[in-house]
């Protein structure tokens, strides 16, 4: 019998409510994927991030809050939105120790600019006042839509998982890469030339995508296949 790898997924938190919560799509996607997710609790040390790694097979890095700019060693600007201490120091022991187990990691929104920050880049804090305005990377419901298109890079996983060259993709953030971690590569950019996936060449499975997989999959092939790619590598 195959066997079903268990997911762990970053919890989303709302400060004015004070609660965890969770789009459906991130459990439901993986699920529809072939996984069985499970929803983290927030943690603040390596002993509990070891733990998390021998019980969970693969983790899930999702949207939410900005990055604190003090990650990538700036300072923040009015142009930067609420951060999350909470998350900023989960992910980061979360991180280091499933590359150091070569654990599969896949980022989505915030995900992409989390590790990308912690493994030595940087961000641009606001898109439309720092790089450009001129495509929409901040879309209005429903998230399900493409709005622009993507670039893929040709001898890059993600063109060897989807066979194309250029994608639609849906697109909900205010910030993205600015300089890429030397840690990873580029696999695919939007027509304003943002850094919209990447990877690491040294690990197992480390992905990460700007767009929104968990609000698309149902209707949008490509998402889905994200997700099934990332779930058969927490199999193997």
């Amino acid at each position: 019998m195959k066997k079903i790898p268990i997911i762990g997924i970053i919890p989303l938190i709302d400060y004015s409510k004070d609660s965890y919560w969770m789009v459906p799509g991130y459990v439901n996607g993986l699920k529809q994927a072939g996984a069985l997710p499970v929803i983290l609790p927030t943690i603040k040390t390596d002993t509990e991030a070891e733990m998390l790694a021998d019980m969970c097979d693969g983790f899930l890095f999702t949207g939410g809050q900005d990055v604190d700019p003090a990650i990538y060693s700036e300072k923040k600007s009015e142009l930067c939105g609420e951060c999350c201490p909470e998350r900023d120091v989960m992910e980061k022991l979360l991180l280091e120790t499933s590359m150091k187990r070569n654990k599969p990691i896949l980022g989505i929104c915030r995900g992409i600019q989390f590790i990308n920050a912690v493994l030595g880049g940087t961000l641009w804090q606001d898109i439309p006042k720092q790089f450009s305005d001129k495509l929409t990377h901040c879309q209005k419901p429903p998230y399900d839509i493409p709005v622009h298109d993507v670039s893929i890079l040709n001898d890059t996983p993600l063109y060897e998982l989807l066979k194309k060259e250029c994608i639609s993709v849906n697109s909900y953030h205010h910030q993205g890469v600015r300089e890429l971690s030397p840690k990873l590569k580029c696999m695919a950019r939007s027509p304003d030339g943002l850094i919209e996936a990447v990877y690491s060449p040294e690990y197992k499975f480390l992905w990460a995508v700007q767009w929104h997989p968990e609000f698309s999959y149902e209707k949008d092939e490509n998402s889905l296949l994200i997700f099934k790619e990332f779930v058969s590598c927490c199999s193997a």
